[in-house]
């Protein structure tokens, strides 16, 4: 085994052992309940039945390709098995960025687990990952197409049809393809105008055979995302789910990174990395490099769900400034570049071997310790109601529930007999239902109307939120407490 090999072998351990984590948050259940339904069912969710105030309204956002594959693994292999499943997709995501980027393997190395660390922040068991893992193979197709390498662009259109299907995050194919497309045709206009200095004829210019694919294909895709249940419509969606304000106003990932807190740092780093390598590198900045940096960059600033994209496609970018920069300081101190790609002795080839098999043991230990139902119980369980729930099983009062929206999705899945106010799904609910929640919790003007509105007789929050030193005065008797939750009722 050569050292190169070695080095990127290491290098996905690494990654599969970093991204091996308690993976599971607050939407992943109802991903889970929906999956399971789509399961018993045998057939596609086409309305909502786990809600009131959505009950049988039209919802047809198409996950059925992820979302029932998550219930079977967590049905089959428990919470475990979907932190395997997580870290499986961030290694693959990273692997075809591996092979988009220019550069050595120490460099890549070195440059991909950057990459990880910035992106690791927004990893969780959600469809979301299926957007991770194609993002990137669009990016490496693009990439090759780019350089002549290699001509993939017949398999955008089919993988397009399976991320429409996937997950909404397919709007990220528009920037990238949109990225592509612009740089060819900025190169098509410099030919231009050079056919017209030298024929100064119109007419007998054509287009490059590879423009003129390139431009069929990006007609394609949006023809390919329309064949998912929602059909034409869901090419809006993207769209729609960003104009929700209540997104932006209220929900953590949908707001700006707090550059205060330490895991999201490292976005900083990559991005000043980048521009460094970018100066130094005294190579001419392509359109297509200048567009991936800072549209990417931009997003995560203004949304902390998208700094796991920049972490994903930056690296592409500092991989291919970061060669001559080390080439240069390597010319100056008189260093040649090491050949990796050999194997210069029976030995080094078996030492080579040990240390990947000791590497895959550490790495073993490390996934072992996140496999356990108990170990993921105490982790998520940090952040959920659990005593709470025992006690509405156990007491089962009568009544709808007004419930937190951060608990909505686990709701879902251990308490389905309670038809739930809210949930995660906010291309369901709309700014309406979502700020009728808010309305409520931060006790607005009004807050009592929307509770009479709905018929609610049961209100289960977390303790510290306004509304629930109001609830007392307003009639509402308190029946649970612990340290995280409140319960209130009050008669049908």
């Amino acid at each position: 085994m050569s050292t190169s090999r070695l080095v990127t072998w290491i290098t996905f351990l690494a990654v599969f052992a970093m991204a091996a984590r308690v993976s599971m948050d607050s939407d992943t259940w109802w991903h889970l309940r929906v999956g399971q339904w789509m399961i018993e069912n045998r057939a596609l969710m086409t309305g909502d039945v786990f809600s009131y105030t959505r009950a049988g309204a039209e919802w047809l956002y198409p996950r059925l390709v992820v979302q029932v594959p998550m219930a079977w693994i967590y049905q089959t292999f428990g919470p475990g098995g979907l932190n395997v499943w997580t870290a499986g997709m961030v290694t693959l995501a990273f692997a075809f960025i591996w092979k988009a980027m220019e550069g050595g393997p120490f460099t890549k190395a070195f440059i991909t687990v950057l990459g990880v660390v910035v992106s690791g922040v927004y990893w969780g068991a959600r469809p979301y990952m299926v957007s991770f893992v194609l993002g990137a193979v669009f990016l490496w197709i693009l990439e090759d197409f780019r350089a002549r390498r290699k001509d993939r662009l017949w398999l955008l259109p089919i993988l397009m049809v399976v991320w429409a299907n996937a997950h909404g995050g397919f709007a990220v194919w528009f920037m990238l393809g949109g990225m592509y497309g612009v740089a060819q045709l900025k190169v098509e206009g410099a030919r231009l105008v050079t056919h017209l200095r030298e024929k100064n004829k119109l007419s007998t210019f054509k287009l490059d055979p590879s423009t003129q694919k390139l431009i069929l294909i990006g007609l394609l895709l949006p023809l390919a995302v329309c064949l998912n249940p929602a059909g034409s419509r869901f090419l809006l969606y993207p769209f729609q789910t960003v104009k929700i304000e209540s997104l932006q106003d209220f929900i953590n990932e949908w707001q700006s990174p707090n550059f205060h807190e330490s895991g999201v740092q490292p976005f900083l780093w990559l991005l000043f990395l980048t521009l460094g390598a970018v100066g130094a590198s005294r190579k001419d900045l392509s359109l297509v490099d200048f567009l991936l940096v800072s549209v990417f960059a931009y997003m995560g600033l203004l949304a902390g769900r998208n700094v796991a994209l920049f972490g994903l496609f930056a690296p592409v970018v500092l991989a291919r400034h970061a060669g001559p920069v080390l080439e240069r300081v390597r010319e100056t101190v008189g260093v040649r570049a090491p050949r990796l790609d050999r194997v210069r002795s029976p030995l080094q080839g078996w030492v080579n071997r040990i240390l990947l098999g000791v590497v895959l043991l550490a790495v073993l230990a490390k996934v072992s310790l996140v496999v356990p139902e108990a170990i993921n119980v105490e982790a998520y369980g940090r952040g959920l109601p659990l005593d709470a729930v025992t006690f509405l099983k156990e007491t089962h009062p009568p009544g709808r529930l007004f419930n937190s929206y951060n608990w909505g999705g686990y709701l879902q899945w251990v308490l389905p007999e309670y038809p739930l106010f809210v949930d995660g799904r906010t291309d369901l609910y709309d700014d309406e239902i979502i700020g009728q929640f808010f309305q409520v919790v931060w006790a607005e003007e009004g807050w009592e109307d929307v509770l009479d509105q709905w018929e609610v007789n049961l209100v289960f929050l977390e303790k510290d939120v306004p509304v629930v030193s109001k609830l007392a005065d307003a009639g509402w008797t308190q029946v649970y407490a612990d340290d995280q939750a409140v319960i209130f009722a009050r008669e049908p």
